[in-house]
């Protein structure tokens, strides 16, 4: 039994300042420490500078808390440059009076010559500049260029103790920057040991694809992911993709949405898919995949669903060109708005920046129906291991929106019918999967539903044909249908 004092603890949860960094609220439990100084350490280009400023950015537009940047590497102007790519206006905040950039030169010579170091007039700044518009954040950018002069490690650490109780005593949450260090987490060596929160980011080269991470390191009451997370900077700022997070609470649909193909329909139990689910569509190349995945689409969008359609090997042009010699026009509906494709090779960018660039997609466009063809081709550019994290936190992401998903993958010869070495079959709810049969001296195309979650399926192999009128299925043999009964028919 917990002890009632205890009990009475549990619920005073560490108060939190959240980022509204995409992701990082997430796997940081809400935020960074309230009223405490947080360090984000890193090397060249990782993101530190960014990360301080859309902290304090979202903080005065979100949560109408003011920020006050010390920055003592670029001056004012400098940092508004760089930072409006991103939708940022600090002239417009400053203006309003909800961000205050000081920009601080410390010289190394006059701190030689005079051979003192005082941190008692950047108090006083600073805090002219917090009280002047009620600051509840501050953001120190970095803070090797104000300690470089200190040769003296005893000095250096007392300056840094005094830094960090001055701003915990002011009661301001704060993001302090610095630089890696060789085997040590910063330069100094210390900054890691007096602040109550740990951030490292990371940038890395990996076969000629740059990927960035972040990893929490430390974070003194509070729980935490402690995995590294994959992020990128796109045109909305930071965003953290956590791996191990998102929990699986998404709603089940009980609607269906037909797959465009009656022979197709049929077996499964005449009513298609679940809305909402995620399918699997694995087969050779040229048994169909695309075929199958284009007649889904176009039946969605005659039901008047959005449709995003992601193609990794071919362009949009060529599908519809193909898709029209077997009775499919797409056309239409990409005039109207209801279908977008996106082309590109998955070669173009890391996993990483391909998962946010479909989260924003789905997010502008709020499709019913998302098909990524093929997922094979992510290969190209991460581990079998990067391939499913990247697979399982689309499948998350989308389930959690209540969009369908449809997944084509591309076998070898060598793999067998049930095999998918993405290793993703656990997380599907229905696959196809598509083969070559040869009858007669001749090679056909065929169909076989390897599973279909919820549902009554055919468990036979039925023939795939692509004709000028659209994709046939051979007509089911009653006898050939499952018998068991349909659970969530018979609920309904």
């Amino acid at each position: 039994m917990i002890p009632e004092k205890r009990k009475q603890e549990q619920l005073k949860p560490l108060p939190k300042s959240p980022t509204g960094i995409s992701g990082l609220d997430e796997v940081t439990g809400g935020g960074l420490p309230k009223g405490r100084p947080s360090l984000v350490a890193g090397g060249p280009g990782c993101g530190k500078t960014l990360f301080a400023m859309e902290y304090l950015v979202n903080g005065a537009m979100e949560y109408d808390e003011p920020g006050v940047f010390v920055a003592f590497e670029e001056t004012a102007e400098e940092l508004a440059q760089n930072v409006a790519s991103l939708g940022f206006d600090l002239k417009e905040l400053i203006k309003q009076k909800k961000l205050i950039i000081e920009y601080v030169k410390v010289d190394r010579s006059e701190i030689e010559e005079a051979g003192e170091y005082d941190l008692e007039g950047l108090f006083i700044r600073l805090g002219y500049a917090i009280d002047s518009i009620g600051a509840k954040r501050v953001a120190l950018d970095t803070v090797e260029f104000l300690f470089a002069a200190l040769p003296n490690h005893a000095i250096l650490r007392a300056e840094l103790q005094r830094l960090f109780r001055w701003l915990k005593a002011k009661g301001v949450s704060a993001v302090i920057t610095a630089e890696r260090g060789t085997g040590t987490i910063t330069r100094f060596g210390l900054e890691e040991y007096v602040a109550d929160c740990v951030i490292t980011l990371d940038h890395r080269v990996s076969e000629q694809v740059s990927t960035r991470r972040l990893h929490i390191v430390k974070y003194r009451g509070s729980l935490h992911g402690t995995n590294e997370y994959p992020f990128i900077i796109g045109k909305e700022g930071i965003s953290v993709l956590p791996i191990t997070s998102l929990g699986l609470e998404h709603h089940a649909p009980l609607g269906r949405v037909s797959t465009g193909i009656e022979g197709l329909d049929d077996m499964l139990g005449g009513r298609g898919f679940y809305r909402g689910s995620s399918i699997l569509i694995t087969g050779t190349a040229g048994t169909g995949k695309t075929s199958l995945a284009s007649a889904f689409v176009d039946a969605a969008c005659r039901r008047g669903d959005r449709c995003l359609y992601f193609a990794f090997e071919e362009s949009t042009s060529q599908i519809q060109r193909n898709m029209r010699s077997i009775g499919i026009d797409l056309t239409p509906h990409v005039k109207k708005g209801l279908l977008q494709y996106h082309s590109a090779r998955p070669t173009l960018y890391g996993i990483e920046m391909h998962l946010v660039h479909i989260y924003d997609l789905v997010k502008e466009h709020k499709p019913d129906i998302v098909v990524l063809d093929p997922i094979t081709d992510f290969f190209a550019i991460g581990s079998s291991a990067e391939v499913k994290a990247a697979i399982t936190r689309i499948i998350d992401f989308l389930k959690t929106n209540q969009v369908t998903a449809l997944f084509n993958k591309a076998n070898t010869e060598e793999d067998t019918v049930d095999y998918s070495n993405v290793d993703i079959s656990s997380l599907i709810d229905a696959w196809i999967s598509l083969r070559v049969l040869e009858r007669n001296g001749e090679r056909q195309r065929g169909l076989f539903i390897l599973k279909a979650r919820g549902m009554a399926h055919s468990n036979q192999i039925r023939s795939l044909h692509l004709t000028d009128d659209g994709i046939k299925v051979a007509e089911m043999n009653p006898t050939a249908h499952r018998t068991e009964p349909d659970p969530v028919r018979q609920a309904l």
